[in-house]
């Protein structure tokens, strides 16, 4: 429709339709126009009517009006098109102008980068966005990525679910191996510790100190420093007993003459060894070998004393030596004192006479 203004209202009639003014009153001077279509006079001279602004030109709304000298025309604005008479917009979606996403609007268009992208500065291309420069999330690292970014962890630390935080490794839950004795868990590492009397080889290893060599023992000058595992024993420099005398460092006699000597071993050597508890068994602990042998003699083997839940036996390995076996797992802190006796039997002289071993084995109060 077309508006027409009248004189106390307006009309809408088709375009198509055409208003003839009244005649002119007989009173009024008719006004000729000598200038040519598209102008009226002024003065002396003809001046361009301006069609769009009056209103009186017969662009469709969806153009726009553009006057021009004598006449005017009507063109679609920019991202239109003309269609018949009418303008539609221009859908540049459909030219791939953007590089991601593109938004189709009225007359334009808009760029949109996918995530980890930004727009550049034609407004159409998309860069990468470094978001480790720009304050990422990560706890520990950041590493750039084309359109992300990764975190990854120190050592001993794992990713933890949301890809960001880092968690600190329980190495210690892993295995059982990777300590000797003990280890403890560190952020972002673990330790190994070693029980008292006992110190660190390397990083896993546990190493007996020897109190006795680094002085650290309180034995006294009468008394002789033993090390055993994880610690060390006082025992005196004269370890014989009544009715043994000494006749040298760890050695004991039992005299013929005194009576007391007749139901027992002639001499007896002292010995001190340690061991480390659960040890695997069987296992061979302690070689007893014969010292002294007589000819034609015939040596026999023997747990004399010491062994009351029979957690040792003997097994003879040849005439004149044998091997102190363990044959059931034991845990410490426990000690035991076992006298080894060998005895010599001549059948030829109807000879019999025996010696002992008196064996101290400390079983320490941890397994390794």
């Amino acid at each position: 429709m077309k508006c027409f203004n009248h004189y106390g209202g307006y009309l809408c009639l088709p375009r198509s339709a055409s208003v003839i003014p009244a005649s002119p009153s007989p009173t009024e001077r008719p006004v000729y126009n000598n200038c040519p279509l598209g102008y009226e006079p002024k003065g002396d001279s003809c001046i361009d009517i301006d069609e769009c602004e009056r209103g009186e030109h017969e662009c469709m709304p969806s153009q726009e009006c553009i006057n021009t000298q004598g006449a005017y025309s009507c063109q679609c604005p920019d991202g239109y098109r003309k269609v018949g008479t009418e303008c539609i917009d221009i859908d540049e979606c459909r030219y791939r102008y953007c590089q991601h996403r593109c938004v189709n609007v009225p007359g334009s268009f808009s760029c949109q980068c996918e995530p980890g992208f930004q727009l550049a500065g034609n407004n159409r291309s998309c860069i990468d966005v470094d978001e480790c420069g720009m304050g990422a999330p990560c706890q520990h690292r950041c590493y750039n990525t084309y359109g992300t970014f990764l975190c990854r962890c120190d050592q001993g630390y794992e990713l933890g679910p949301d890809g960001y935080a880092c968690n600190d490794i329980d190495e210690c839950s892993y295995s059982s191996f990777l300590c000797q004795y003990q280890c403890v868990n560190e952020p972002g590492k673990f330790s190994c510790v070693c029980p008292d009397g006992y110190q660190l080889l390397g990083t896993r290893l546990c190493q007996d100190i020897n109190e006795c060599e680094g002085g650290t023992h309180q034995c006294t000058e009468r008394q002789n420093c033993i090390n055993i595992h994880g610690g060390h024993k006082c025992v005196d420099t004269n370890p014989c007993i009544e009715p043994y005398v000494q006749v040298s460092d760890n050695r004991c006699m039992c005299p013929a003459s005194k009576p007391a000597c007749r139901e027992l071993p002639h001499f007896i050597v002292h010995r001190y060894m340690s061991i480390t508890s659960e040890r695997s068994v069987p296992s061979d602990i302690f070689q007893i070998h014969a010292t002294s042998v007589y000819p034609g003699a015939n040596n026999s083997f023997r747990i004399r004393s010491g062994d009351t839940n029979g957690d040792f036996y003997i097994r003879q390995i040849n005439n004149i030596s044998a091997m102190l076996v363990l044959a059931r797992a034991v845990t410490g802190p426990k000690e035991y004192v076992l006298d080894l006796e060998m005895v010599s039997v001549n059948l030829v002289m109807s000879y019999q006479s025996s010696s002992a071993l008196r064996l101290s084995i400390y079983v320490g109060p941890h397994a390794f």
